[in-house]
């Protein structure tokens, strides 16, 4: 019995379920670059050319192992760019008995996987993705009948299941969450380490060329590529984050500084998300250096939360809650995208240099995607679908299963809660402490109102005037909002009129 096996571009592991019981003999893999899947969303040059570079080189890697590997390029004149219909000229091809492929990740994609046995008349097989460390159905039934979905208490749980960080059945260190111990801002004196970058081989290079013909139009610089896109470079890429950014990650994951877009961070979720690392020996590769006396266990408990907590989590969210979960809107916000997110020219220094470091890289940190782009769209009232498919389109790891739901669920509060406690809300003065950027800035973080102030202090304020009704309730704003009780009606009338003036120069 011949199988066709289709191996989508995120799913670039040598144990992908599609590829278990595969007979080299008979079977063939089929691999696609499609247009569609790179226009969508108008994607980053950098994303482009990771993810179809990457993919070429695990073809290779098949091929070395002696699999037949049917590869449609991008640029193949019979190449009709669209998934579906690359199924349909594949079938036509080579004829085979039934499809094998693995769940995809995304909601719009296994729409079109639900369709392909009627448009081809083949039976096909979707196997379970077992990269993860919690299937959909096991965060379905962690889910079920609770009233608040909260990482943190499923994030304990899969320590217990998978025995990470464990002494026995406690925590290791007795503490589940050290984040107490993971905000400090960098000191001037620190230095930043080296990260281990990748400098372009021959494929990637072809692929960068290939973007150069078909996507120059899009976002992003691609001068600076330096991701890894093979397994090798990716477990080279783990080492360098092992030796030279956890030790410190724990303690200063929370901080920015101007021109070092990536301090101690791991910079591994691109290889993560397109499957040339898995997670469990991301995490396992951490625990050992704490065991071993590398890493402090409040760098490494963070770091593992990242993975084992927040990306497991969110991935539980998406499928749970899709497809309804992309249009919601909890705090009615409207306003279009500024424009600044396209090119940094702004003169609020920390935009400027989240949204440059953005378009250079196709990275910023959590931090920033968090607390000053995300902060800033929220306290704007800025649309949650224009933001959430900004950051789709700009980062080398957004793939929408992981970006949506730490989009409309921390960054803009649009879910209404499903996920975070409460929005992540904040003025100028934890941009202040947690960077350097307001230093040089034309604004004063020092000034709530007036022509120089800092826009976050007064729209945060603003803000909260604005969705009173929503979220004076909330008891993690309470003192926020404690503070407002005691302003006069014409105090706060200034400061919507200050915010709203500011936002409408924006337009």
């Amino acid at each position: 019995m011949s199988v066709l096996r289709i191996i989508l571009g995120d799913q670039l592991s040598s144990d992908i379920a599609a590829l278990d019981g595969l007979d080299p003999a008979r079977d063939v893999v089929l691999m696609m670059e499609v247009l569609e899947e790179n226009t969508h969303v108008r994607h980053h040059k950098q994303k482009i050319a990771l993810v179809l570079s990457a993919m070429r080189h695990f073809a290779d890697d098949l091929r070395r192992k002696g699999v037949s590997v049917d590869y449609v390029p991008l640029d193949d004149p019979d190449n009709s760019g669209d998934l579906t219909a690359e199924i349909q000229r594949a079938v036509a091809r080579h004829a085979p008995e039934r499809l094998v492929v693995t769940e995809p990740a995304e909601w719009r994609v296994q729409a079109m996987v639900d369709g392909w046995g009627t448009l081809t008349g083949r039976p096909v097989e979707v196997r379970d993705d077992g990269r993860f460390f919690a299937s959909r159905a096991r965060f379905a039934a962690w889910a079920r009948g609770r009233r608040a979905w909260r990482m943190e208490h499923f994030y304990r749980e899969m320590r217990r299941e998978h025995e990470i960080l464990m002494e026995g059945r406690q925590p290791a260190g007795g503490e589940w969450n050290f984040d107490a111990d993971n905000r400090k801002s960098l000191p001037a004196s620190t230095r930043p380490p080296e990260r281990l970058r990748f400098a372009p081989d021959e494929t990637t290079r072809t692929v960068i060329a290939l973007v150069g013909r078909y996507f120059s139009d899009h976002f992003g610089e691609i001068e600076d590529f330096g991701w890894p896109v093979s397994r090798q470079d990716a477990l080279r890429a783990l080492g360098d984050f092992i030796d030279v950014g956890l030790p410190r990650f724990g303690d200063y994951q929370d901080a920015m500084k101007a021109g070092a877009p990536f301090l101690f961070h791991s910079l591994l979720a691109p290889a993560l998300n397109l499957g040339l690392l898995s997670p469990r020996e991301v995490c396992q590769a951490a625990e050992a250096a704490w065991r071993s006396g590398a890493a402090p266990l409040n760098a490494v408990e963070g770091f593992v939360r990242q993975i084992l907590g927040w990306r497991e989590y969110v991935r539980g969210v998406y499928w749970s809650l899709m497809p309804e979960y992309g249009d919601r809107n909890a705090l009615r916000a409207t306003r279009r995208l500024p424009a600044f997110y396209w090119t940094g020219d702004t003169p609020m220094r920390c935009l400027s240099e989240a949204v440059g470091d953005t378009a250079r890289y196709a990275y910023s940190h959590h931090i920033q995607r968090l607390m000053v782009t995300g902060n800033f769209a929220l306290l704007a009232g800025v649309a949650p679908r224009e933001i959430e498919r900004w950051y789709l389109a700009v980062y080398a790891d957004a793939f929408e299963w992981v970006e949506m739901p730490n989009t409309l669920g921390m960054a803009v509060f649009a879910d209404g809660g499903q996920m975070a406690s409460k929005p992540y809300a904040a003025s100028g003065a934890y941009i202040d402490r947690m960077s350097d950027f307001c230093t040089g800035c034309a604004y004063d973080v020092k000034q709530k109102t007036g022509q120089n102030a800092c826009p976050f202090n007064y729209l945060y304020w603003a803000f909260l005037i604005r969705q009173r009704d929503r979220l004076a309730n909330n008891p993690r704003l309470a003192m926020p909002y404690r503070t407002l009780a005691g302003w006069t009606q014409e105090r706060q009338t200034a400061i919507l009129a200050e915010a709203e003036d500011f936002l409408d120069r924006l337009e």
